[in-house]
């Protein structure tokens, strides 16, 4: 089901907290571009967790900021570092939620009111690692929030059902031994149709594919709000 200007209008006039405890405007907070037109990235060298997180902190630290964002609708070469996005003569590249790097161990918090809806390790190299997905009722209209790259702990006392305040904390970042190899950084997504899915949705898809996922999946940052972003 794709989104409707009903539900668009409803996130955009609804008062959400921050999921993560940092100032997302502040003037410093950096901005990573890892599509395939920037050339600095095709010259990267990602072959290893490590190098690939060195580049990210490097990055917040050259800037004098603990947090970095960016990545909604970005065709991102990156994704040819693990076989889980091969897909037939495609690789899952286009990246459908928002990004927000961090250190390990910060904390994340639900936007708005909700309950979870799943959960699950999802512990293949290069996927999620522990990944919790809220669903969310304005005003009759249904959607889902999705925050991937968390900490096992994070899963602890979870039940499907359990109810969310906005600005509760739900959870804390992964390192990369927990997050499947990625460096510290929350996944967060919005989905307006789950697909039958629970406790996973892709986080990226191939590029033929492009319109229908954006369809189901508006960007995130209609709760983020982040001025450098829109």
């Amino acid at each position: 089901m794709a989104f409707s200007k009903n539900l668009i209008a409803k996130i955009k006039s609804c008062q959400s907290a921050s999921v993560v405890p940092f100032n997302l405007n502040d003037p410093n907070v950096y901005v990573f571009d890892f599509s395939d037109l920037n050339e600095e990235i095709k010259n990267a060298d990602f072959s290893s967790t490590e190098k690939f997180t060195d580049y990210c902190f490097n990055k917040l630290k050259e800037n004098n900021t603990p947090v970095g964002v960016g990545g909604y609708g970005e065709n991102r070469a990156i994704y040819k570092l693990s076989e889980i996005f091969k897909a037939g003569n495609e690789y899952r590249s286009v990246h459908l939620g928002i990004d927000i790097t961090a250190a390990a161990g910060t904390e994340v918090f639900a936007p708005m009111d909700g309950k979870v809806h799943s959960f699950q390790n999802n512990s293949s190299f290069g996927d999620y690692g522990p990944t919790i997905i809220l669903e969310h009722n304005l005003g009759g209209e249904i959607f889902f929030t999705l925050y991937g790259h968390l900490s096992l702990n994070s899963l602890q006392g979870l039940f499907e059902g359990k109810e969310l305040r906005g600005g509760e904390k739900i959870g804390e970042l992964g390192d990369p031994t927990i997050n499947v190899g990625w460096p510290p950084h929350l996944h967060f997504q919005v989905i307006t149709d789950m697909l039958g899915n629970k406790g996973d949705f892709p986080g990226v898809c191939i590029p033929s594919d492009k319109d229908y996922y954006l369809s189901i999946c508006p960007n995130p940052n209609l709760i983020l709000k982040i001025g450098k972003l829109m």
